[in-house]
């Protein structure tokens, strides 16, 4: 497997949808590729504290600033 085939292949192996044969070639080219195995993770761990930010309510201050900016900004549109 090539660099170029891991990123093609990417989101299937994220979302655990890859087939097993290719699974195991992408996580062998990622063995002996640290530039792909650095990308791979921090993809995955950008996905995870998406997650954990997306679950987390906003603050009722910072809702009310942010309303605010923005109806400050939108008022000539």
């Amino acid at each position: 497997m090539e660099c170029k085939e891991l990123l093609e292949r990417l989101s299937e192996y994220i979302d655990g949808e890859l087939d097993p044969k290719l699974c195991a070639d992408l996580e062998k080219h990622m063995a002996e590729c640290n530039p792909c195995l650095i990308f791979v993770n921090t993809i995955k761990k950008t996905i995870s504290l998406f997650k954990y930010a997306s679950s987390e309510p906003l603050p009722k201050e910072v809702h009310l600033r942010l309303h605010d900016y923005l109806k400050k900004k939108c008022q000539g549109c």
